[in-house]
Order: C-alpha cells, then structure tokens, then sequence
C-alpha cells in the first residue's frame, strides 16, 4: 500500500517540508515516484520516519540518527554501538543542563538585583551591557 507525502506527514506528525528535509539529508530513501513525479511511501517509510521523529525528540542529531538507523540495519550486530551513541549524547545532554542551569542562576540574580526603577538605571540592562559583569568578573 503507497500513499503521498501528505499521508507520510498525517501519520508521524511529521511536517512535509521537514519529511523533504530528512530526504535531503539522507535519512530517508529518495521515494518512488508515479509518472507525475508525486513522492509515494509505504509503511517502513512509517516506521523509519517516526524513529527519526523520536529521536529527534530526544535531541540526536542529525548524524547520530543516520549511525542508528545504519545500526538497525544489521540486527543480529552486537548494541555496544548504539550504547556508545547513547551515551555520547547524555553527555551532551548533560552539559546543557549544566549550562542552563547556570543561566537560570544568573538570571535569577540580575532579576533580584532589579530596583525596579527606572530602565537608565536598570541592572538587568547594565549586566548585558557588559558582559564582564556576566562572567563574574565585577568591580
């Protein structure tokens, strides 16, 4: 059973320009095509389309999900590979933690640091001004 693009989007919540986008990039095989030139795909398109959906939910990048899916390939292979992609990535994840909460920090203060006055006078205004009183560094 082949349906359009427009199905293709209906059924993983994947938006069409982004399904083009996927294509480009090699995540998804070049569909067949009709006579008129109209993309066509069928369910492993389903399938595969809504893995790159999930894993893009979860933040893999681009080339991390083109490794996975070269991974789904061969199932019978060892998973340490895909152990190892796994875990690269909660290290990325968990240095964006790190980092946002390290903005909510200084947020939090620059906000408290407020006078509530008037904007000429505003801290929050003065620390992105100079972005040494960001970095800690004040005198």
């Amino acid at each position: 059973m082949e349906f359009p693009i427009g199905e293709l989007s209906r059924r993983t919540g994947v938006l069409i320009p982004t399904v083009r986008y996927y294509e480009q990039a090699g995540l998804l095989p070049p569909p067949p095509r009709t006579e008129g030139g109209r993309r066509r795909y069928g369910p492993a398109d389903v399938e595969r389309l809504t893995f790159i959906r999930h894993a893009r939910e979860l933040g893999f990048e681009i080339e991390a999900i083109r490794e996975l899916l070269a991974l789904t390939a061969q199932p019978d292979r060892s998973c340490a590979e895909v152990d190892i992609i796994a875990r690269r990535h909660l290290v990325e994840v968990e240095h964006r933690i790190t980092r946002l909460m390290a903005l909510r920090s200084e947020l939090s203060r620059m906000i408290g640091e407020c006078g509530h006055g008037r904007v000429g006078e505003c801290r929050v205004i003065e620390v992105l001004s100079d972005h040494r009183l960001c970095a800690g560094d004040r005198h």
